[in-house]
């Protein structure tokens, strides 16, 4: 399990169907059929569409389409044109637009009339000869053929809708714009159908909406992008409605929102000068200079109640473009003189929560601060360093500043989390949602992005995200694959893998994959420890526990790929009582080979409910159960996986296995959010399962000193921890962490969000530490087609 609980998938950014927008580099989506993207506009919508006028039962004798300024300022309608196509999509006409249309005012445009007698329309403002479809159809407003906004009503089947359909129409009835015709993007959310009511240019101004709302011109605090943001984590204007927000579009964000930025910053290096607005992304594209006004609010990823930071946003916008196609502002060059992220200060002090403690930003000395004084800003960075390897399914990479120091590198060009006070906090994640599908090659840890990497900064559950709307191009880092050598005949090979919810759904190529692993870059261990195996029906709640299928579908892979038959021991768990993932029921499990010398001392009795103990003394120590379980009942793993204990025999020599999965830290507070410094609450139940494992160790050595006894798994927790130093304990009976042993820079098994660390570990006790020979391999944690997010660690021992 990763160092903090897995986010939820879903994001702000990934809500909706994306379209890229930058003036370096333009994007839009691929392979997606979708509603022509929506561009430059002042305000102006369509408020009201009919197509009954003169048939029988008509109110009026005419069609009608009708528009409304959601603006500030007048709009000269000189160019723009209205376009009805049938549902299949094929064009009915076009009528040209001239004159203008007043702040908050209508203008009603006349088309087709009916055969029928019914009353004229008020006195249009344009008119027109479209036959509408009483039921079905759109209409496109557009701008020097650039498409402003679309309608479409009833089971339209071409693209030209936005979202879902309106209500379909009748004779009687028009689709019109609810309270105060806001603009959601949506014509299913946005558009009722109820009897016509045209309202032309001497209709009231401000009035519009089936309920006769109004809405009048902005109003509010005139106010800069500066000061929306301020000088602390939340905005001084939080709740506040502001107007004459003045910042030209840097980015948009599907037709979720968009960011604007300040070309006229202020000189306080603690104030953002970039925003972002939500909704009203099809009014604008980049490089369109705005005036915006809206409600300040903070935006929470994840939810209220989650340790995440809020990203102050303009909501409710209502939008004037003043012009397009202006240059963006230069973006900040991240790791440049005078923007180089405090790399191991996240906070100074002990805050609590940043958002509640008063504090002013200090960019220069805490890295929080350094990234929030940026929140939604254009920034980069040049020739940016992949310090952990892209997670594809979302398009996010670990990335780092080329000239970052301050920090541990590893071997393979990753950054070390060695400390609670070595946080790497100049990591950013690196998206691609803005971009389209495949822009951003996939990386492993070490490769880097060749030029400039550049978009904006924003935040999303737990990490500061680079936005990209520019990547570099990528460059292989050469990271390669570790293989270790096989044991020589006189020494018994004992690994750790978390294989990552294995279950028999899995695809075949994930047993393929890892029985590779397993046969090639471990070099067929006489015992292996796995854990994360599921039951024969996976994530299948439905009362199975037994996992022969899972342990007999990886053994035949292993033995494909020319591997030895391995043999499986464990313990079912009791339904749903082992946590993971619900219905899993995951549990660790030996696999060992019986052709090198190495055989397993089977002692029945072992269930899911009772404990393992220790019997006989000197050369005689042994276990009254194997497989077996240490305490299982005790409340210490509760909803987490027990430990196994399995006593095999090497070459005739008693030979103890230990295989753990300790709870995960779901639930610890992220290293860069809102709690500083993090807390770390799953951290008690580790200690006291820790406890447990060590209890056991001590029971087999006070009866046997010279005991050979390997412990390893997925302990869930660092080198440097509490959990691991209970684990290893102290004089002479202290085991040997074996990760210790090796360089400081090489000790990771695991990468989360771009810090390299360790969550496995591989203890033998003091009999099996005077000669060994121990290898982390590195097969998985830096590579973006891992078969897992584990890498797995083999030692070879030589047993007395």
């Amino acid at each position: 399990m990763p160092q903090l609980p897995t986010r939820p998938r879903v994001t702000r950014v990934r809500l909706v169907t994306l379209v890229a927008a930058s003036a370096l580099a333009v994007g839009g989506t691929a392979g997606l059929a979708v509603t022509p993207a929506h561009a430059a506009s002042n305000s102006v919508v369509i408020s009201a569409v009919y197509g009954g006028g003169g048939n029988s039962g008509a109110k009026f004798q005419n069609d009608y389409i009708e528009l409304y300024n959601r603006g500030s300022s007048a709009i000269d309608l000189s160019g723009w044109t209205v376009t009805y196509y049938s549902s299949g999509g094929n064009s009915g006409g076009t009528t040209s637009l001239t004159g203008s249309v007043a702040p908050g005012a209508h203008f009603l445009v006349q088309e087709g009339a009916g055969t029928g007698s019914a009353s004229p329309l008020p006195t249009p403002d344009a008119s027109g000869t479209l036959n509408m479809s009483a039921s079905k159809g759109s209409v496109v407003l557009r701008q020097n053929d650039t498409t402003i906004d679309t309608v479409g009503y009833g089971a339209v089947e071409s693209s030209y809708v936005e979202g879902s359909s309106a209500p379909g129409m009748s004779n009687t009835t028009a689709d019109s714009r609810t309270k105060g015709c806001f603009d959601t993007d949506d014509n299913a959310k946005d558009f009722v159908s109820a009897g016509p009511n045209p309202l032309n240019s001497a209709a009231p101004v401000g009035v519009c909406g089936t309920d006769g709302s109004t809405q009048p011109p902005p109003t509010g605090t005139p106010s800069t992008i500066e000061q929306i943001q301020g000088t602390s984590f939340k905005s001084p204007l939080t709740g506040e409605q502001v107007k004459d927000v003045r910042g030209v579009v840097t980015a948009v964000n599907g037709s979720a929102g968009f960011w604007i930025q300040s070309t006229t910053p202020d000189d306080d290096p603690r104030t953002s000068e970039g925003l972002y607005v939500y909704g009203g992304a099809g009014m604008v594209k980049v490089g369109d200079d705005l005036t915006v006004a809206g409600k300040v609010t903070e935006y929470r990823p994840g939810g209220v109640d989650n340790g995440n930071l809020t990203t102050t946003e303009l909501g409710s916008p209502n939008i004037q473009v003043n012009s397009s196609g202006n240059e963006l502002p230069t973006a900040v060059e991240i790791g440049s003189a005078g923007h180089v992220p405090p790399a191991q200060t996240v906070e100074k002090g002990d805050p609590g929560n940043v958002e509640t403690a008063g504090l002013t930003l200090g960019p220069a000395t805490n890295a929080l601060d350094f990234w929030e004084s940026m929140e939604g800003m254009r920034i980069q960075e040049t020739d940016a360093k992949a310090v952990g390897p892209t997670e594809t399914s979302y398009g996010e990479t670990p990335i780092v500043p080329a000239n970052t120091k301050d920090v541990t590198w590893t071997p393979d060009g990753g950054v070390l989390y060695r400390s609670y006070d070595t946080p790497n906090a100049m990591r950013l994640i690196l998206s691609d949602a803005l971009l389209p599908k495949d822009s951003i090659a996939p990386a492993n840890t070490g490769d880097s992005y060749a030029g400039v990497t550049a978009g904006v900064l924003d935040y999303n559950f737990g990490n500061f995200t680079l936005m990209a709307t520019r990547a570099g191009t990528h460059q292989s880092g050469g990271t390669t694959r570790d293989v270790a050598q096989p044991a020589t005949k006189k020494q018994a090979s004992v690994a750790t893998f978390n294989v990552e919810n294995l279950a028999p759904s899995d695809p075949q190529t994930k047993f393929d994959r890892l029985a590779g692993q397993i046969t090639t870059n471990l070099a067929a261990p006489d015992v292996l420890a796995i854990e994360e195996i599921q039951d024969n029906t996976g994530a299948t709640d439905d009362g199975t526990v037994d996992s022969t299928q899972t342990t007999d579908k990886l053994i035949a892979a292993i033995k494909a790929a020319g591997g030895p038959s391995y043999q499986a021991k464990w313990i079912d768990p009791v339904n749903d009582e082992d946590g993971g993932q619900p219905g899993g029921n995951i549990r660790s499990v030996f696999l060992y080979r019986t052709d090198r010398g190495m055989t397993f001392v089977d002692k029945p009795g072992g269930t899911s409910t009772n404990s393992v103990a220790v019997t006989g003394t000197g050369p005689w120590a042994s276990v009254n159960y194997s497989p077996g379980r240490i305490d299982p009942t005790n409340t210490a793993w509760d909803d987490s996986r027990k430990p196994l204990v399995g006593e095999f025999l090497w070459q005739g020599k008693p030979l103890f296995v230990v295989a753990n999965h300790f709870n995960s830290k779901g639930g610890d507070d992220g290293i860069m959010g809102r709690y500083q410094p993090p807390q770390r609450s799953s951290e008690v139940q580790r200690h006291a399962q820790a406890t447990l494992v060590r209890g056991f160790v001590d029971e087999l050595l006070t009866a046997n000193k010279h005991a050979n006894i390997v412990v390893l798994g997925d302990l869930n927790d660092f080198n440097f921890s509490k959990t691991a130093n209970i684990v290893k304990g102290s004089g002479k009976t202290a085991m040997t962490d074996l990760i210790d042993t090796l360089p400081a820079n090489e000790r990771y098994s695991y990468d989360y969000q771009g810090n390299s660390q360790v969550l496995d570990q591989l203890l033998v006790s003091p009999a099996l530490a005077k000669n060994y020979d121990y290898q982390v391999v590195h097969t998985n944690s830096q590579f973006y087609d891992q078969d897992s997010d584990h890498d797995p660690q083999v030692v070879k021992l030589a047993v007395h």
